[in-house]
């Protein structure tokens, strides 16, 4: 077909096919490298901060590790002071025992105790328990100081301080909610 053809019209057919594989070459080759090239020259400045950050965090990684080291110290230092946890009721009964000899220490006597329902507080578990001791105010208070310097961590959710007998005013029945807290699920090494 392209025999039958003059030299001129070959000329204009070569030139066609010429002007088509330049066309074609140029939309299918030439425009996606360049489009590729600019959204690489758009990326390249938000890729050296995001390599920058990550080369300081890499730099700073020893930092971490001793903070995590420092951290985890102070959990398993600071672990002794909460309760058994083997159980919510093992704790309610060393809590009570705790309660009961500082009542004794202080000189006060134990009118009632009662084991409260545990409370989710986050990841601890406070155990508490409600105890009416009566005495005088020196021996309440060293009661509170004695629960406030005690080795596990306990806090004093209520208080709840009446007098006796109001023509003798000496002798006053305090309630006090005492708490303590474990860690459930985690067992002590």
């Amino acid at each position: 077909m392209i025999a039958n053809l003059s030299r001129r019209e070959r000329t204009f057919v070569l030139l066609g096919v010429a002007a088509l594989a330049i066309v074609l070459g140029w939309l299918f080759v030439v425009e996606p490298l360049a489009e590729r090239s600019r959204l690489n020259a758009e990326l390249v400045p938000s890729r050296s901060q995001v390599l920058a950050r990550r080369l300081d965090l890499l730099g700073r990684q020893e930092s971490f590790q001793q903070d995590l080291e420092a951290t985890n110290a102070d959990i398993q230092r600071l672990s002794g002071r909460f309760l058994t946890d083997a159980a919510p009721a093992v704790a309610a009964s060393e809590l009570q025992k705790l309660t009961k000899d500082m009542a004794a220490q202080a000189g006060t006597e134990i009118r009632s105790e009662r084991i409260l329902p545990p409370v989710e507080r986050g990841e601890l578990l406070e155990i508490p328990v409600e105890i009416a001791v009566s005495g005088e105010i020196r021996q309440l208070v060293d009661l509170l100081s004695r629960l406030e310097e005690t080795q596990k961590l306990l806090t004093v959710q209520d208080l709840r301080v009446r007098v006796v007998n109001v023509s003798q005013p000496r002798e006053l029945l305090a309630t006090l909610t005492v708490s303590g807290f474990i860690l459930p699920g985690k067992s002590k090494t």
